[in-house]
């Protein structure tokens, strides 16, 4: 009874979907287009806001009418509403893995029970995945840790929330106190962050991400949608209208311009989006204010309405589409107009036939409705819908059954073999570098050198100018993967190479390699393989290396992703900036030859490593 009366005087604030929409939209264009769209991931914290106030809101309704909260009934309402969308792209994403994606198969089981228990964030940060390596992160499940993290409050809120109406009971301190964990939570990223570090941890972890939950939560103990008037002041709507107008321009600005990269996101960039993104939902909230009106429209609402299932669908969309075209970036706006058009599709099919279905069904009247079903015609939307369920569930738990853990294929090993052992190799040549600049040794050099093993196709000339020629490698794994040869043919060369390296971290690297003496007059740089970058850091890196340096930029071969030709195509324009600066094209010359690499079609293999080290040596002797 209670219940019921508490649905029934809840007011759906239909503004909540175009906000919803704003959000849905920024992720999915941050993943498909990130050097447009640099702080689309930001449309997480706004759903956090949103979620943190729907959640208390009702909470507080319910108390006020009951004075207590059915904690019971709470639990089952979230996973009436989480479970059948997730766990029906579990199954679908499994079912299609083990037929068509192998190679996704490991720790299937693990990533699926991460997923239904609500751990997947700690999970991802045990295992050392990375939300931000654009080149080696490949699950379709990446993305489940933003609902591990909702699920976690979930799962402790209401069990909080009556300690506090019990023992602090004043709203106002309610706020103070929920307000003084979110700044403890915003200032916990700021110290957990480290900087030009991989800030995985600090934006997958409960405990630094909570902020923005907790300002929605705090929201509905000062500004309950039951006690906001329609009837206000002029002055008083005007005043939040313009407020609700301003935050929403302070958050698609930051869409467009707060790049995940950037250190002031985790000093406080994050935090304040939270809190722009709260007064928003404060001001779509208030009936007297005309934000809410402004975004009810019929796209924002069915965009709203399915907005779950959108962000259930995106990854595995992109990642099983994309890993079936060979050349992505040939048509990036074509495959992507597709992918958007498959994730709203299939988003379409889940919302009416699983998730709106079961998020009404009343479970305690399972045994009446299975023999109600078997009573109806065969051909019917719920048994068809029944049928493709049991048959993907068969195959699903098929792929669990065969999914390894933990597996590491022959060619997978033998590559991070290779870069372990160049990086290893790479490091000593720095460190008898850096020795023989501070005196401690004699250049021997010379006389320890060996010939080279591999047939390289060196002409006698070339293969001694090499020998003799002062180089710095500076790069990423394509780099470190060919170290070994190119120290064969130039024994002088000095190799900075990591993993997942990107440009706008470099700058730093190439001053302390200057500041160290290990900066030499002709530089080879191989970036852009795990992402673009922008003609202003591309400028900031070339004045840390200096204009009177040689630079040798070696063009990326990465067809499987969306900037391999966004990459090329700004290295040809800053090939007419700059006057010392010769780009090799690796590209162009191995394109057509995929024996030369590994599975990932990137990393030259064994052949295709002696490929790269002759092409490169033959344009630096020139």
């Amino acid at each position: 009874m209670n219940n019921k009366k508490r649905l029934e005087n809840r007011r759906y604030i239909t503004g909540f979907d175009g906000i919803r929409t704003i959000a849905v939209v920024g992720v999915i264009l941050y993943h498909l287009f990130p050097n447009i769209m640099h702080g689309g991931y930001l449309g997480v914290p706004i759903f956090f806001a949103v979620s943190g106030y729907l959640i208390t809101d009702l909470l507080r309704q319910e108390w006020l009418q009951t004075e207590t909260i059915d904690v019971k009934s709470f639990y089952i309402r979230r996973m009436k509403r989480l479970y059948p969308g997730l766990v029906a792209m579990l199954v679908a994403a499994s079912a299609y893995i083990v037929f068509f994606q192998q190679d996704l198969l490991n720790n299937l089981r693990s990533v699926v029970a991460s997923s239904v228990f609500y751990y997947n964030n700690w999970w991802q940060i045990f295992k050392g995945f990375s939300y931000f390596d654009r080149f080696t992160t490949q699950s379709p499940f990446t993305h489940i840790w933003s609902l591990a993290v909702e699920a976690q409050n979930y799962l402790i809120w209401p069990l909080l929330f009556i300690v506090l109406k019990k023992y602090v009971k004043h709203s106002g301190k309610i706020f103070g106190l929920i307000m003084a964990a979110a700044v403890g939570s915003g200032i916990l990223m700021a110290v957990l962050y480290t900087p030009g570090a991989d800030p995985t941890r600090v934006y997958y972890g409960t405990d630094t991400r909570l902020f923005s939950i907790l300002m929605g939560s705090g929201l509905a103990f000062v500004w309950p949608s039951f006690r906001l008037k329609e009837e206000i002041p002029i002055k008083a709507k005007n005043l939040l209208n313009g407020v609700g107008i301003t935050s929403l321009v302070v958050l698609l600005l930051s869409f467009l311009f707060l790049a995940d990269h950037l250190a002031f996101v985790y000093y406080g960039g994050m935090f304040i989006v939270s809190i722009f993104a709260t007064i928003l939902v404060a001001v779509t909230a208030h009936p007297g204010a005309d934000l809410n009106r402004w975004l009810t429209n019929p796209v924002f609402t069915w965009f709203g309405k399915r907005s779950y299932g959108i962000y259930l669908y995106q990854f595995p969309v992109m990642i099983f589409y994309e890993a079936k075209v060979k050349n992505l970036s040939d048509h990036v706006l074509l495959h992507s107009l597709i992918e958007i058009a498959l994730i709203l599709g299939i988003s379409e099919l889940s919302y009416r036939f699983i998730e709106k279905p079961l998020g009404k069904f009343y479970y305690q009247y399972t045994w009446f409705a299975i023999k109600d079903f078997f009573r109806k015609p065969w051909f019917t939307v719920a048994k068809v819908t029944a049928l493709i369920s049991v048959v993907l569930s068969c195959f699903a738990l098929f792929a669990l059954a065969v999914a390894p853990s933990n597996e590491v294929t022959a060619e997978q090993q033998q590559l991070q073999k290779n870069i372990e052992a160049n990086k290893k190799k790479a490091e000593q040549r720095k460190a008898e570098e850096k020795a023989k600049n501070e005196g401690k040794t004699t250049d021997s050099t010379k006389a320890a050198t060996p010939e080279p093993e591999a047939n390289f196709d060196l002409t006698a000339e070339e293969a001694k100018k090499a020998k003799e020629m002062d180089v710095t490698a500076f790069g990423d794994s394509v780099i470190l993967d060919a170290a070994a040869g190119l120290q064969e043919i130039f024994p002088k060369m000095i190799v900075d190479g990591e993993v997942g390296r990107q440009l706008y971290t470099s700058t730093p690297v190439i001053e302390k390699l200057e500041k160290e003496k290990l900066l030499k007059d002709n530089v080879l740089v191989g970036l852009g393989t795990n992402g673009s970058f922008t003609e202003a850091q591309f400028d900031e890196f070339m004045t840390a290396i200096g204009s009177k340096r040689k630079v040798y930029w070696i063009n990326v071969r990465v067809p499987t992703r969306r900037w391999q030709n966004e990459v090329n195509g700004m290295l040809e324009t800053m090939k007419k900036k700059y006057k010392n600066l010769v780009i090799i094209d690796w590209y162009g010359y191995s394109n057509e030859h995929e024996e030369w690499f590994y599975d990932d079609r990137v990393h030259p293999n064994v052949d295709g490593q002696v490929k790269y080290s002759s092409f490169i040596a033959k344009q630096l002797v020139k």
